[in-house]
């Protein structure tokens, strides 16, 4: 798969306590039309959630792992079955290459993107996205026009739009949509938001 070629435009970012309840969240955002989720490593039982939900969806499911820190973590993701893995930042002692999952690498500046491209990255997380908005990806996108980038944090749907429009490769998404769904909250809420998520970006792209 060529960077360019990401299969998706929304990730999904599953974080929560209750192992259960973010498993449930990971199908029932996949029944929504939301496919690309990132299990963070700080769910409780994250491996665990990420085993079952690749068991449930399937080998070709774009499932990862999210929080990724160390090489120790990417093997023991891999391990559960995921089949990427995303840093908050450079971490750059991880294996890629092929027979190793594509890596979303963290970054916010243009050395750290130069660095991540450096180190394998599929993909660039910018992180966090809040912090410049999508004037910020849009600047970026002078020097690095072929870079896919995904802005993280503080995405809502209204900004992605604007981060889409601004030359997002894809968009990764918490909170705003998981709500306290993956802690044991309401899953028909949840639904309602992806709903809601999937048809405000559908003018834009698909998700």
């Amino acid at each position: 798969m060529r960077p360019a070629e990401l299969p998706y435009r929304t990730l999904v970012i599953v974080r929560g306590t209750d192992r259960g309840a973010a498993l449930r969240t990971v199908l029932t955002l996949a029944e929504e039309g939301l496919t690309a989720s990132e299990v963070s490593l700080t769910t409780t039982d994250a491996l665990w959630v990420i085993e079952q939900a690749r068991r449930e969806l399937g080998p070709d499911a774009d499932l990862g792992a999210g929080t990724v820190l160390t090489a120790d973590d990417a093997a023991r993701a891999t391990d559960a079955g995921a089949g990427f893995l995303v840093t908050p930042g450079l971490v750059t002692d991880l294996p890629h290459g092929p027979g190793h999952p594509p890596v979303l690498m963290g970054a916010l500046t243009p050395g750290e993107i130069m660095a991540a491209t450096r180190h394998g990255a599929l993909a660039v997380k910018l992180f966090p996205a809040s912090h410049g908005g999508p004037a910020y990806l849009a600047a970026l996108r002078t020097p690095f026009p072929d870079t896919p980038i995904i802005p993280v944090g503080g995405i809502d749907a209204a900004t992605a739009l604007a981060h889409l429009t601004a030359g997002a490769t894809a968009v990764g998404v918490g909170s705003p949509l998981i709500g306290d769904a993956a802690d044991g909250g309401d899953q028909h809420a949840l639904r309602a938001r992806a709903a809601h998520w999937r048809s405000t970006l559908a003018a834009v792209v698909a998700t």
